[in-house]
């Protein structure tokens, strides 16, 4: 556990994929930050990050989701997300907007703000984790914008290192595609169902029982690929397992519980 002289005053940035299917990782999220000793709020304006316009080359959608991002997370210390794919697209909203477009350096106040959150308990507010135990063996996949834009990759196995009885089986090619890629599968289904199958060999390959990531889409992909093929290996995401919470089902099995927001969570309007 941290604690801080004054609470870091941090807004939780949700994402749609753990809004809609893994309510648990936002709830496993707030339990990491309250713990490091940061007041975490969550603000009830925010959306999409914007990141499917902004593939597909709509600027102008992607303008008006910026600009209500920003808004949502004006006045925070921090912003925090469990996802490298949507922070990183956070990062890109300055690149939207001229340089004399006010608008542009709200933009690069939220960017300096905006963080990842494995990297945010190694690098801003370091975490260390107590009495934290799950043996097994698992491996760990490298999503693209996190490892690409942000340079994530040390950061969830130096904490993942802190859990007693957690052997991190590292896989062949863990910094390959999983064939996700957002708008990439619907364009290229072909081609993706290819590489999330290629994945999933070297996923059994490394024997671990438990798969991990940092972003949603990438282990739904995988999640999905796996169960088609039978292979009886957990899918979680890494902030689930840091924060304890391993007592539900993993992504992709039956009977999922929403789960109940943390204590003292506050949700801001």
């Amino acid at each position: 556990m941290n604690t801080l002289d004054k609470p870091a005053q941090v807004g939780l940035f949700v994402t749609c994929l753990v809004d809609m299917f893994r309510p648990s990782v936002g709830f496993a999220t707030i339990k990491l930050l309250e713990a490091a000793g940061c007041q975490v709020s969550v603000p009830d304006a925010q959306t999409c990050c914007g990141q499917p316009a902004f593939n597909s080359g709509d600027r102008s959608t992607t303008q008006d989701i910026a600009k209500r991002t920003i808004e949502a997370f004006d006045g925070f210390e921090y912003v925090v997300g469990p996802s490298g794919s949507c922070i990183g697209m956070l990062h890109h909203y300055a690149e939207l907007f001229d340089e004399k477009d006010p608008w542009k350096a709200r933009a690069e106040s939220l960017k300096a703000r905006a963080y990842e959150v494995t990297t945010f308990l190694t690098e801003v507010i370091p975490l260390n984790l107590a009495d934290l135990s799950l043996p097994i063996q698992a491996t760990y996949h490298d999503s693209c914008a996190g490892l690409r834009e942000l340079g994530i990759k040390q950061q969830p196995r130096e904490l993942l290192a802190q859990v007693a009885g957690l052997t991190l089986n590292e896989m062949t090619e863990s910094e390959t595609c999983c064939g996700f890629g957002g708008t990439f599968c619907v364009k290229y289904p072909d081609i993706s169902n290819r590489m999330v199958s290629n994945k999933t060999e070297h996923i059994v390959a490394s024997q671990a029982t438990l798969l991990l990531g940092g972003d949603m889409g990438c282990l739904l992909n995988m999640a999905g690929k796996l169960k088609r093929k039978g292979h009886a290996i957990e899918v979680r995401h890494v902030i689930e397992v840091l924060a304890g919470m391993t007592d539900e089902p993993a992504i992709g099995e039956a009977h999922y519980d929403l789960g109940q927001p943390a204590q003292g969570v506050q949700h801001a309007n």
